[in-house]
């Protein structure tokens, strides 16, 4: 049987998300999976399972958006279906917190606000910390809590916040929730 891919999810997919993941990947060694790029996501989770395979590098980094659809739209059954593979294992999903009309959440782990700062607390779209302990609103977190990721880091809108995550600066937030589930894991440092 072949080994199982690393893989870490997004739950963010917009041209902003890809330039930053892009970067991140390239900072850490790992593979970012372009084509997952859509708002909302436009591969099946049988496609993004098939280039995942085809990749050179772990971690592989897959980024998903269902563009606010209410309950589990086209990037969350993209996901659902990736996450349950036996051609990957899921390190950690990256929660992106947004300003969705629809108050959907999801638990997290841990978050980082938009100056790198580690907080137990909730962030919202532009990476300031919210109120609520442990939890992120998002649009694409429907089915989080259900894939058991061994860690969820929450983070604010990738590639933007405030341009403090800006791809020309090395999106050093997306870089830091990438490198957190990396060292959480145990995959830190052991990149192919």
């Amino acid at each position: 049987m072949a080994e199982r891919r690393k893989v870490i999810f997004i739950t963010d997919g917009d041209e902003y998300a890809r330039r930053a993941v892009e970067m991140a990947a390239r900072e850490i060694g790992g593979r970012c999976i372009s084509m997952s790029q859509g708002n909302p996501s436009v591969l099946s989770g049988s496609e993004i399972v098939s280039l995942i395979k085809k990749s050179l590098h772990d971690p592989v980094l897959v980024m998903f958006d269902d563009s606010g659809y209410v309950g589990e739209g086209a990037g969350e059954t993209a996901m659902r279906y990736v996450a349950g593979s036996k051609d990957v294992e899921l390190l950690g999903v990256i929660a992106v917190a947004s300003k969705t009309r629809h108050a959907e959440w999801t638990k997290v782990d841990i978050c980082i606000d938009r100056d790198g700062e580690l907080t137990p607390y909730g962030v919202d779209k532009y990476g300031a910390v919210e109120h609520e302990l442990g939890r992120i609103t998002g649009d694409t977190v429907y089915c989080v809590d259900e894939l058991k990721a061994p860690i969820v880091v929450g983070i604010g809108d990738i590639g933007k916040m405030a341009r403090k995550d800006d791809y020309k600066i090395g999106a050093p937030i997306t870089k830091l929730a990438i490198e957190i589930i990396l060292e959480r894991s145990g995959n830190h440092g052991n990149r192919k």
